[in-house]
């Protein structure tokens, strides 16, 4: 079960234009220790720009822990991560091995979530990388992505888990830790406590919490009364969670799907089997085809939302670490609504039964080939994604 706490200060931000200066403004105010951990990051001119800002901390006295996935991060140049740890930044990847030649499950499970702590009480949660949003393919406008910045009561449960994290990978590559593991701010003033924002952090891992991102959307689908809206990149549900939404439109729940319409990787077709099914349930799909759509994001009822690392597919639902943050508060959950309609309304092609049903034959081909090689894969590895 999802665990709400109330008391929290949870600011929308979209893209890294709002996110890259806020993190860099935290970074730049840290006064004890940062911790910043990531899928991508990117040696370019963002990633500079951040890690200029955790050199200047670690030269003041902070300590910086960076922990970077061992694939999203096998291009970043060893120059680049010299000049972090001459710094005195402590630089750790997970699982470095990449090898193409094996489907052991250890292989395939990845670093995916994208949180920031600086002092125990500020925090950052979402989907976007340490990577320029014009960092592009073939000049096309910015990706769109989203992330938020915390404080409050919630933050006990994001320290926590992000110093976990990063004693485990300490102890496993056998070096200290060299963190002083503060504790986030619980004291809340009781007005906060009344004011603030009701919200939950809700991590996915290979122990304790394998299902717990996924439960959460479905318990919130089944509730739903009048409103789903979901933006995601990489959106291959499994059968409960497609059941969940077949059943909330069959009983007169508008739902709306914001799925990427550039396809990135041949298996992201894969998505396009779910589609017949969907449409034929009443489900609208719209393609965001302006750019590339990084977005792990949903509204139900104007009121439940949630922002993260999380995309609905298997990798992500049953393979990696993953971290959202889920609120419940009508004015965020309006904002955020309002940015996926506005995503929808000017940058999104509605798909229609009669355009699938009657449209490309290979594109319905392809799709299913993608579908079946997903489901095989899941299978070779020992994973089930119903």
């Amino acid at each position: 079960m999802t665990h709400f706490i109330d008391g929290n200060q949870i600011k929308l931000l979209r893209n890294g234009a709002e996110y890259f200066p806020a993190l860099e403004t935290a970074i730049n105010n840290a006064a004890q220790e940062v911790y910043l951990q990531t899928y991508i990051y990117e040696a370019d001119a963002t990633g500079t720009r951040i890690g200029d800002a955790l050199k200047r901390a670690a030269l003041r006295g902070v300590t910086v822990n960076l922990l970077l996935d061992g694939y999203g991060c096998k291009d970043l140049p060893k120059t680049f991560i010299q000049e972090l740890e001459h710094a005195g930044v402590r630089v750790m990847f997970y699982r470095p091995k990449i090898s193409p030649w094996t489907f052991k499950r250890r292989r395939l499970r990845r670093l995916h979530r994208k949180v920031v702590i600086v002092d125990g009480n500020v925090g950052f949660v979402g989907g976007i990388n340490i990577i320029d949003d014009n960092n592009v393919p073939d000049h096309i406008p910015p990706r769109i992505d989203y992330a938020v910045r915390i404080e409050g009561a919630i933050l006990v449960g994001v320290v926590a888990s992000v110093q976990k994290l990063w004693r485990r990978m300490a102890g496993n590559s056998l070096q200290p830790s060299n963190a002083i593991f503060i504790r986030g701010k619980s004291q809340t003033p009781l007005q906060a406590l009344k004011t603030g924002i009701r919200a939950a952090f809700v991590v996915r891992d290979n122990v304790l919490h394998r299902h717990d991102i996924e439960k959460a959307y479905i318990t919130a689908i089944n509730k739903a009364k009048s409103e789903i809206i979901i933006a995601n990149a990489y959106f291959v549900p499994g059968r409960r969670f497609r059941n969940a939404l077949l059943a909330s439109a069959n009983r007169g729940v508008t739902v709306k799907l914001l799925l990427q319409g550039r396809k990135e990787y041949f298996l992201m077709f894969a998505t396009h089997a779910l589609y017949n099914e969907f449409l034929n349930s009443g489900i609208e799909i719209y393609e965001y085809r302006k750019s590339f759509m990084h977005s792990k994001v949903a509204v139900i009822d104007s009121h439940w939302a949630t922002v993260g690392s999380s995309n609905i597919d298997p990798f992500s639902f049953l393979l990696a670490h993953e971290a959202n943050v889920v609120v419940k508060d009508s004015e965020f959950a309006i904002g955020l609504r309002n940015e996926i309609i506005a995503s929808i309304n000017e940058s999104a092609h509605r798909v229609t039964v009669e355009e699938w049903e009657h449209g490309n034959k290979i594109k319905l081909i392809l799709s299913w080939v993608a579908y079946v090689l997903v489901r095989f894969f899941l299978g070779v590895i020992g994973y089930s994604d119903d």
